[in-house]
């Protein structure tokens, strides 16, 4: 397979979807990769939550993926759907631990309440600092902004970047609720849909809450993933043409290994 080269300055940005899968069924049984995602601006690379199997992902991804050319890695918060690889993806970074590189990004429980990163591991690379709602950081060429935060049992936050002449935004789990149009209004919203239907006193959005979000926050493009074992039995790629067509827009459901080309 061939092999991006991470550091050539002249590749063309990209979003590549390492995993689709939502919620513990989907992660357990595989239905979905659950890999996270793989941001590449300017030559910067940047894994967002590694979820189980992200090192095999990147193994498999055609071009492969060189985890060795991270520069950063992002947890959302630290369930294990999102952050079950991320103490390997750490050592893939820092190549084995031998090389001190990089910057690892996550909410304070993750690495003080829950402790999702093994204390070794958080020696190994260059910093490791804490998300802050409203906050700006920068991981090399990386520039993004953490949203408020989610209503979600761990310390969760979305985040939001440019890619050429998009703002995108990446809004992760979450109960709905009215604040997050303030801050997703952008070019692109990458949004994670767990169910059909909304289950009372479980704290994921659902297609009906997603639709909302279209009507509020009136994206040029909508891509959903992160489904849940109701949005697989109910087929995402047309209830994406379904939404698509009620709110006139273009709405897309993400697959294991599509890349967004910027």
């Amino acid at each position: 397979m061939a092999e991006i080269n991470s550091k050539d300055n002249n590749q063309q940005d990209y979003i590549k979807f390492l995993g689709t899968a939502g919620a513990r069924f989907v992660m357990i049984k595989q239905l979905r990769a659950s890999g996270g995602i793989w941001v590449s601006k300017g030559g910067a690379n940047v894994l967002i939550d590694p979820g189980p199997g992200s090192i095999v992902r990147c193994a498999l991804s055609k071009p492969r993926l060189d985890p060795g050319k991270l520069d950063g890695i992002i947890l959302t918060h630290g369930h294990l759907d999102h952050s079950g690889d991320i103490n390997v993806m750490i050592e893939a970074m820092t190549e084995g631990g031998f090389k001190k590189r990089g910057i690892v990004l996550c909410p304070e429980d993750a690495m003080k309440k829950d402790k999702v990163i093994l204390k070794y591991a958080s020696r190994l690379p260059e910093k490791i600092g804490f998300l802050r709602a409203r906050k700006k950081y920068s991981i090399d060429n990386f520039d993004f902004t953490v949203s408020m935060q989610h209503v979600h049992p761990a310390e969760t936050y979305g985040l939001k970047f440019r890619m050429k002449d998009n703002s995108i935004s990446l809004l992760t789990d979450t109960k709905y609720f009215k604040g997050l149009k303030n801050f997703y209004k952008t070019d692109i919203l990458i949004v994670s849909v767990v169910f059909v239907e909304p289950k009372k006193g479980v704290d994921h959005l659902s297609l009906k809450d997603v639709e909302i979000l279209g009507r509020e926050c009136k994206p040029k493009r909508m891509i959903l993933t992160h489904f849940g074992m109701s949005m697989l039995r109910s087929k995402p790629h047309i209830q994406a043409q379904a939404l698509s067509q009620k709110l006139g827009l273009l709405v897309t459901a993400a697959y294991d290994g599509m890349t967004l080309k910027f």
